[in-house]
């Protein structure tokens, strides 16, 4: 059946990511599958609820890469080429996910733990030698993450400003198609195509291997350069937004809560579990996991026709108490952590364990080197960008 005299909620939530939105407990407990219009004025069904976010996530009846289709309701105007939303399904049917796995697995890397602790404690003898205040986002989250995904792909460090300046752009949310967002797509790819193409060619990360790759009578003939630099650029883009992102937003909860920092020290055993709960309690995912109905489907009370659009709020999942209890409490302690930061069903995050090891890393040596940690003024007044696919502090001045 479906609910009728459905009340329609104003979407995009608050921008806000210290502070949950008021609206998520209301649409988990009155309105589960709630109708909202998105930024481009399409209808769609906001789903709030643990259970019936995860059965959305994990049926294959609700489509990721149908979004893309012309026509179809939008969640917001496309600023990537159609074919990137569709990338895991390209590495699939390319042969490439091999490389890819591989790439995006810390245990292939023998030496990444190592290298992302000297990462981090070089960003940090940097600020320290400063001294407060400093801002975390431009001195360590965003180096640290960049860094990260540069050595993943085998290209310089020193280019990551120029390719986090392109997310900045690729990953606006808009009603309507903008000018900057095509060349600033066709830019970025340039430069993967040139590092791909490079005398010497590239021997490290996974433009390393797709070159090697390129090389091999399996693949060659079926894959050109274009898909391989897409592939290239998507993982940069997607991995390096969501690691620092989700870093931020894990900062700033335990600058507002120095016993749990003070705890992390004492029982550094425990960065696992604090970096899983931190990632349920996040609010970096700011606008909802868009799907496409690929058939009539039954999502709690509502019967969503093939064709709709289908928004996943994770902050009502992940907050819903019926599965956490507490939900608003930080609890390094839970016995169990079903959180859907990372999605789930198909379209799991397959560089999960690496935002794991990337997190408890940087996190552990941030309360060692600076066990005084806070902000450097109230949280309300951090400004968080708008109009941004992940809800970004653009500043995040600390003292310690």
């Amino acid at each position: 059946m479906t609910t009728s005299a459905q009340r329609e909620f104003t979407f995009p939530l608050s921008r806000r990511g210290d502070v949950l939105p008021a609206e998520a407990a209301l649409l988990r407990e009155q309105h589960p599958v709630a109708k909202v219009t998105t930024l481009t004025g399409d209808p769609a069904w906001l789903v709030s609820s643990h259970q019936l976010a995860k059965q959305v996530l994990e049926d294959e009846r609700f489509s990721l890469k149908d979004t893309a289709n012309p026509g179809v309701p939008r969640q917001y105007a496309l600023t990537i080429p159609p074919e990137v939303v569709n990338n895991m399904g390209n590495i699939n049917s390319a042969g490439l996910r091999d490389a890819v796995m591989k790439t995006l697995s810390p245990r292939a890397d023998k030496e990444l733990g190592g290298w992302l602790e000297a990462e981090a404690h070089r960003l940090l003898d940097v600020l320290v030698q400063q001294g407060p205040p400093a801002d975390l986002r431009d001195g360590f989250t965003e180096p640290y993450s960049a860094a990260l995904h540069c050595r993943l792909l085998g290209i310089p460090a020193d280019d990551w400003r120029r390719l986090m300046g392109g997310i900045d752009i690729a990953f606006q949310t808009s009603p309507v198609p903008f000018e900057g967002s095509t060349p600033n797509w066709y830019k970025d790819l340039g430069y993967m195509l040139e590092r791909l193409n490079a005398d010497p060619e590239p021997t490290e990360g996974l433009l390393g291997r797709f070159a090697a790759l390129r090389r091999s009578p399996e693949v060659s003939d079926r894959v050109d350069e274009e898909l391989l630099a897409t592939v290239a650029l998507s993982l940069f883009g997607a991995g390096a937004v969501s690691t620092s992102s989700f870093l931020l937003h894990a900062i700033i909860a335990l600058a507002q809560r120095p016993e749990l920092a003070d705890r992390l020290r004492a029982e550094p055993a425990l960065i696992g579990r604090a970096v899983d709960e931190l990632l349920r309690y996040n609010l970096s995912i700011g606008d909802a996991l868009p799907r496409i109905a690929l058939a009539d489907v039954q999502v709690g009370e509502v019967l969503v026709r093939q064709g709709e659009l289908v928004l996943v709020l994770i902050e009502g999942a992940n907050y819903d108490p019926a599965v956490f209890p507490d939900p608003e409490r930080i609890d390094f302690d839970r016995p169990e952590n079903p959180h859907l930061a990372f999605g789930a069903g198909r379209h799991f995050c397959p560089a999960s364990a690496l935002g794991r090891t990337h997190a408890e890393i940087a996190l552990q040596v941030l309360v060692e080197r600076l066990p005084g940690l806070r902000l450097a003024f109230p949280a309300e007044q951090l400004a968080w960008r708008p109009g941004f696919i992940k809800r970004l502090p653009e500043r995040l001045p600390v003292v310690w």
